[in-house]
C-alpha cells in the first residue's frame, strides 16, 4: 500500500499551479508537474528540492506519459492572460479542449480524482450579480475572449460527460481574479499591470472610466479552497462545481488608487478605451464553498498587495539587470 498519494498537476510551473505544487508537497504528496513552459516558468519551481517532486516538460494537448500510480489529477494548464487570447487563441482553445480530454482520460484510466480549473470567465459579461454556480453566463461566442471563455465552458461540459459516462470523480473550481507572487510582470492582468507601472514610475493604465468592478483573491486563500475541495469526501464534492474568489468587490479606479497608496507612489492614472467584451462587473457568490467546505478568503487586499510587491520589485530589477 502506498504511503504517499501521488498528484499530477498540469500547468505546475504556472502562477497558481506552482503554489498548488508547494501546498501538496508540504502535505507529503508525491507530485509530478506537467508543463510545456509556454506561460509557466521553470523559475517558479526552482526552489523545490524534494525527492517527491518531478517536473516534466510536456504539452497536455498530447497524450500523457506513463507516470505510475496516480491518485489526483489537477488540470490547471492554460494561458489565462487576456493579452494571450488573440496571440495564442488556437493554443488556448485546444489546451482547454483536447488537453482537458487527455487529463480526464488519464484520471479515468488511473481511477484518480480529477480537479478541473475553470474560471469566472465562463460567466462572460454577467447579467446576474453576484455570480452563482447555477448562472449560465453571458458570453460572446465570437468575441476576442471566446477562445478562452468558450473552451473553458466546453471543458466543464466534457467533465460532466466523463462523470456521467465513466463515473469519474471530477470536481470543478471556477477561479475568480487571483493575484500574488510568481505572476509575470508582463502578464497583462490588472494587478500585474498596475504594480509594474507604479514600480517603474509610469502612469497606471485604467480602461474606460474605471467604474468596472473585480474581486481580488490572494493566492494562498485560493489554494486553501482548492485543497479543501479536492480533499472533501465524494459524497460531499464528487461531480460538483464551486466558485472560489473574494467577495470584496472594488472598482478598478479604486484599485489603482489603493496600489498607489500601498506603494506610496505618485504615478498618474491614464485612461484608455475599454477593450471589447470587457466584463463590467465580477463578484462570486461563494455560498456553496462556505456551506460545503467552510471556506472563505481571509487575506485583505492591502495585506495581499504587501506580500506581492517584493516579488514584482525583484522581477523588475532582474529584467533591468538582464538587459544591461
Amino acid at each position: 500500500m502506498k504511503s504517499k498519494p501521488h498528484a499530477v498537476v498540469t500547468g505546475g510551473a504556472g502562477f497558481v499551479g506552482s503554489h498548488l505544487v508547494d501546498s501538496l508537497l508540504d502535505d507529503g504528496f508525491q507530485v509530478t508537474s506537467l508543463d510545456n513552459f509556454g506561460s509557466g516558468r521553470p523559475t517558479n519551481l526552482a526552489h523545490i528540492e524534494s525527492e517527491r517532486f518531478a517536473s516534466i516538460e510536456h504539452d497536455v494537448r498530447e497524450p500523457f506519459p506513463d507516470l505510475g500510480d496516480v491518485d489526483y489529477v489537477f488540470h490547471f494548464a492554460s494561458r489565462a492572460s487576456p493579452k494571450d487570447f488573440e496571440s495564442h487563441a488556437v493554443e488556448i482553445a485546444l489546451t482547454n479542449s483536447e488537453g482537458t480530454h487527455n487529463a480526464l482520460r488519464y484520471a479515468r484510466d488511473n481511477d484518480a480524482r480529477a480537479i478541473l480549473a475553470s474560471t469566472s470567465e465562463i460567466y462572460g459579461d454577467p447579467e446576474v450579480h453576484p455570480q452563482h454556480e447555477e448562472y449560465n453566463g453571458n458570453v460572446n461566442v465570437r468575441g476576442p475572449r471566446a477562445p478562452y471563455d468558450e473552451s473553458k465552458r466546453f471543458s466543464e461540459a466534457l467533465a460532466v460527460a466523463f462523470q456521467q459516462q465513466y463515473d469519474v470523480d471530477i470536481r470543478t473550481v471556477r477561479i475568480f481574479n487571483t493575484y500574488g507572487p510568481r505572476m509575470r510582470p508582463d502578464d497583462g492582468r490588472v494587478i500585474p499591470n498596475f504594480l509594474s507601472q507604479a514600480l517603474r514610475g509610469e502612469g497606471l493604465t485604467v480602461y474606460g472610466d474605471g467604474t468596472q468592478t473585480r474581486s481580488f483573491c490572494y493566492v494562498s486563500d485560493l489554494i486553501r479552497g482548492i485543497r479543501a475541495f479536492a480533499d472533501a469526501p465524494p459524497e460531499v464534492a464528487a461531480g460538483d462545481v464551486i466558485n472560489l474568489g473574494s467577495t470584496d468587490e472594488i472598482k478598478i479606479r479604486t484599485l489603482a488608487k489603493t496600489i498607489l497608496d500601498v506603494l506610496d507612489a505618485d504615478s498618474d492614472i491614464v485612461h484608455q478605451n475599454l477593450p471589447e467584451d470587457d466584463p463590467q462587473v465580477r463578484q462570486p457568490d461563494i455560498t456553496r464553498a462556505k456551506q460545503l467546505l467552510g471556506w472563505e478568503p481571509t487575506v485583505s487586499l492591502e495585506a495581499g498587495l504587501e506580500r506581492t510587491i517584493p516579488h514584482f520589485a525583484d522581477e523588475l530589477d532582474t529584467t533591468v539587470d538582464s538587459s544591461q
